[in-house]
């Protein structure tokens, strides 16, 4: 059966490049499933590959989208039926996926749909970096902490024993979610009070780059440690020994299956404790207003399709 999706054939903007389009699905492998699409975000990790930022391992033509939920409709008997994320497999911006079976997460019947489409881009790398650079002890300092992965990261550091975090925010609407929290928030056009912050800070997680980024590194302590896990702001940075680069696809390689099962198993008791943020719902034939969201300053809510909203 014939099913829609959102694909691209060329690098660029993703509103001038992505294109709805009819996809006549294949036969199925015999380590695969095949999955409905329920609910699937939009992420900066959906949208810079579509730039060419990644060109060497993104072949064209490509399905956009990373993560999502699903109902199994084809594949082993005992999955048939059952939500899954299927993970490392096709483009999850359309309508039907298929998945290698080994790597498909089933979610518990205790996790909202809305929530577990949700649960591998930034509660994965927030985890993973948790446990690299552990927070216990340590005065800890974020950037873009309005966003979803550094949201996780400040509640998680500060269950894990961090003994303060603070939170650089672009936006006054975010100040007083972080505050209740526990992040004390910082505004990103405050060059004073973030390079006063940084004197004292061990243990720094950056999404931004740029500007922020060197002002922090300016005043950094030679013992702290700069963990960048993005560039949101497009700009690079001077390279100091306290960088440390983080990229959660360089993880997955040497992952087994058990243990990329077992993250999932330590990410669904903590997701459903932890505050993540609303999500705005639109159809996959509205994509352009689902870009337009997440690009909206001060956003608080979660751009995300709707499989079932047609």
């Amino acid at each position: 059966m014939n099913h829609l999706a959102l694909g691209y054939g060329c690098f660029g903007e993703p509103e001038s490049v992505l294109q709805l389009e009819t996809i006549s699905p294949g036969l199925l492998n015999p380590d695969q499933l095949r999955v409905q699409m329920l609910f699937s975000p939009v992420n900066a990790s959906d949208l810079i590959p579509i730039t060419g930022a990644y060109r060497h391992r993104t072949p064209l033509p490509a399905i956009a989208g990373y993560e999502g939920v699903g109902v199994v409709i084809d594949g082993p008997p005992h999955l048939m039926g059952k939500r899954v994320l299927p993970l490392r497999g096709q483009g999850t911006w359309q309508q039907v996926v298929d998945s290698p079976v080994d790597l498909a997460i089933p979610v518990p019947d205790d996790i909202d749909s809305m929530l577990a489409a949700r649960a591998w881009i930034n509660p994965l790398a927030a985890q993973l970096m948790l446990k690299l650079y552990p927070p216990q002890g340590k005065r800890v300092l974020l950037t873009a902490a309005g966003s979803d992965c550094a949201i996780l990261l400040g509640q998680w550091a500060l269950n894990a024993g961090a003994e303060a975090v603070y939170g650089i925010h672009r936006s006054q609407v975010h100040a007083d979610r972080l505050a209740a929290l526990g992040i004390t928030p910082i505004s990103q056009h405050n060059a004073a009070a973030i390079r006063a912050l940084a004197k004292d800070t061990d243990l720094v997680y950056d999404a931004t780059g740029g500007d922020v980024a060197e002002q922090i590194l300016d005043m950094l302590p030679k013992a702290g440690t700069f963990v960048c896990y993005g560039l949101l702001s497009g700009q690079m940075f001077r390279q100091q020994k306290q960088v440390r680069w983080f990229h959660i696809r360089n993880t997955l390689d040497a992952m087994s299956v058990d243990e990329w099962q077992g993250q999932f198993r330590e990410i669904w008791p903590k997701l459903q404790t932890s505050h993540y943020g609303d999500a705005s719902l639109f159809a996959l034939s509205a994509w352009r207003e689902a870009l337009a969201c997440y690009r909206e300053a001060g956003r608080t809510a979660k751009p995300m399709f709707a499989f079932t909203a047609g």
